[in-house]
């Protein structure tokens, strides 16, 4: 048997919202997703557990219909699905009414279920979360039933408020693959056997690192797993030095080539440091225009070399000032001090 395993793909979110891309990132979550679904069927899986989170809130009947129809269309293909923490099922909400085609099945609210896809032999068990935070360790004592079928769980959560997950339990739960979602950075729990995929697309900064899904084959009882990159792009935190020859339109330039050394599809947090000129300071908003950056910290410090501006400006408040700091070692909070109001001063002229 051939499978795929996504989670937390969050269609309906909006990343970054307060950006110029922000609802182009948004219709990429739906493009990826939809793109992942035709990867299913070029590796002619015969399964698609989809572990929770499919959607970024509880979903309405119009977001189930899209959905359907996309996985209606490969009907080759069986599709199992539980709702998580974000879309999970209350009584009354769309995923309680709709009806999915004959291909997918949506394991329940109520308790755990058991779906038999006779035709692969598996068995795939799970539940849908009925509410945003389950606090009852509920996988810890589930063990499938001692057939002939491949066992999977489908399962979503691992921290305090969102199903705790003990991890020697799991190992001895007796299922072949636990297919696990919540966790947005793929994470092994045990290997071969029990796998966070992470999110299929990166929807936070902190989702740093790449993102897509797991495919996995089986023999007898025992599976091969390996990770499929899938995300259009990733969020980077980096930095980039600067130097006491730079200026601002060359720090832009740094920032820009860094950008475009990585990948201009990437969404960038910017962190600067470094040297810089005493009378230079960098323009963060002129930064952020030099691709998809989210943010630019300016941790740069003026180079300042002390014997040079004692002698320079002695007997003026500078010079007395970097007199005042002699004699003995600073500690951090008065190399700061010495460096705050050396730049303060030099800004103001600070000759008298």
């Amino acid at each position: 048997m051939k499978f795929m395993h996504i989670a937390d793909v969050h269609l309906g979110c909006t990343p970054d919202a307060r950006t110029e891309w922000a609802e182009a990132r948004s219709r990429e979550l739906w493009e990826t997703f939809r793109k992942t679904i035709a990867d299913a069927s070029a590796r002619q899986a015969d399964l698609v557990l989809i572990a929770g989170d499919l959607f970024h809130h509880t979903p309405d009947e119009a977001q189930l219909r899209e959905v359907n129809y996309l996985l209606g269309s490969y009907p080759q293909i069986c599709f199992a699905i539980i709702a998580g923490n974000h879309d999970y099922w209350p009584a009354g909400s769309a995923w309680e009414t709709f009806e999915f085609a004959p291909n997918v099945a949506l394991l329940g609210r109520e308790g755990v279920e058991c779906i038999r896809f006779a035709s692969i032999g598996c068995e795939v068990y799970g539940f849908s979360y009925d509410r945003p935070q389950i606090t009852k360790a509920r996988y810890d004592h589930l063990h499938p039933e001692d057939n002939a079928y491949f066992h999977i769980l489908l399962a979503h959560g691992g921290d305090a408020d969102h199903i705790p997950i003990d991890v020697r339990a799991l190992e001895q739960s007796g299922f072949d693959y636990i297919a696990l979602g919540h966790i947005h950075k793929p994470t092994v729990v045990l290997p071969s056997r029990a796998l966070y995929p992470g999110a299929l697309s990166p929807i936070d900064a902190a989702d740093e690192g790449p993102h897509g899904y797991l495919v996995g084959e089986t023999h007898g009882s025992q599976v091969q797993v390996k990770f499929v990159r899938k995300a259009l792009r990733e969020y980077v935190s980096m930095r980039v030095t600067a130097t006491e020859d730079d200026t601002v339109l060359s720090m832009r330039d740094k920032v820009e080539n860094a950008i475009l050394g990585r990948g201009a599809e990437n969404i960038y947090r910017i962190t600067l440091t470094g040297e810089r000129s005493a009378g230079v300071q960098f323009d963060t908003e002129l930064l952020r225009n030099a691709g998809m950056v989210l943010d630019v910290r300016d941790e740069t410090v003026p180079a300042l070399h002390l014997q040079e501006l004692k002698e320079r400006y002695r007997g003026q408040l500078i010079g007395r000032y970097i007199e005042s700091f002699e004699g003995h070692a600073l500690s951090e909070v008065e190399e700061k001090a010495l460096q705050a109001g050396l730049e303060a001063l030099m800004a103001s002229g600070g000759r008298t």
